[in-house]
């Protein structure tokens, strides 16, 4: 299963990357989702998953659940969120103010 997680983060990353990498707006939004995607599992899978736990320390429970982890994707899903909504609205103001979509402004050929 380990095997598998880091093989899904892996190949979210590449895509992520190589969408980036695009001269065209769009791609470039879809790549940075599939990087913050990619975070959000790592932080999460960092955590260690506890079934069955309390995430607060008591005296009479066996063991707790990390809930740092969680705190951390929580925050990272809002951040992502906001970032996304900035760089689409960027983009569309490249959009309608140089009539294309390329990420450096250039005229299509």
């Amino acid at each position: 299963m380990e095997a598998l997680v880091a093989l899904v983060i892996g190949v979210l990353t590449a895509c992520g990357v190589y969408l980036t990498l695009r001269a065209r707006t769009f791609p470039m939004v879809l790549g940075l989702t599939f990087l913050s995607y990619a975070v959000n599992l790592f932080l999460f899978t960092m955590g260690r998953l506890t079934i069955g736990q309390p995430p607060i320390i008591k005296a009479t429970a066996p063991g707790y659940a990390d809930p740092l982890p969680q705190a951390l994707v929580l925050t990272a899903i809002v951040i992502s969120f906001a970032m996304t909504a900035f760089v689409i609205m960027l983009a569309l103001k490249a959009r309608a103010e140089l009539g294309n979509d390329h990420v450096d402004g250039r005229e299509d050929t």
